[in-house]
């Protein structure tokens, strides 16, 4: 019966509600206790979905592994909106500095098929661009041309080839 469940749930704010009671439920762990641990796990993500798995064993034991959330989700909470432009190539709805966008990189690096903090920046760009985000006042399409031009090589440079 041991098994694993995957949901997201917003960081911080996790509760036996749905969608992570209904799953849990059926399960021999104390639904409580999984929900509190998340919580804790999760402080630092405030509010922003989460990916969480859940593995459990028959004798009611568990395990938790927390995902890192959304690029989407990330740079939302960085710049500070609630919702993507419904015409990214249009209507643009924040700006985000170069040093934000590593910022976002660095957190989502693990995730991403990035090799190093530029690679990883380029990918974000590609995120702010779906979004309707602005990076350093241009458009974030031409953000992959003016990194590669080396443009922002002083600002993306990894700390550990520093």
């Amino acid at each position: 019966m041991a098994g694993t469940i995957e949901v997201l749930v917003p960081g911080g704010q996790a509760n036996p509600g749905p969608p992570l009671g209904p799953e849990l439920g059926p399960t021999p762990v104390d639904v409580q206790a999984v929900v509190s641990d998340i919580n804790e796990q999760t402080a630092a993500f405030d509010g922003m979905e989460v990916p969480i798995t859940v593995e459990y064993e028959d004798d009611g034991s568990f395990t938790i592994e927390v995902g890192v959330p959304p690029t989407a989700e990330l740079i939302k909470d960085e710049v500070g909106f609630d919702t993507g432009s419904g015409e990214p190539q249009k209507n643009f709805v924040a700006d985000m500095s170069v040093e934000q966008v590593k910022k976002v990189a660095e957190q989502k690096m693990s995730d991403l098929l990035a090799y190093d903090v530029k690679a990883a920046a380029k990918e974000v760009g590609g995120t702010c661009a779906s979004l309707g985000v602005t990076i350093d006042g241009e458009d974030a399409r031409t953000f992959d041309d003016r990194v590669d031009a080396g443009e922002y090589d002083d600002i993306l440079a990894d700390e550990a080839a520093a």
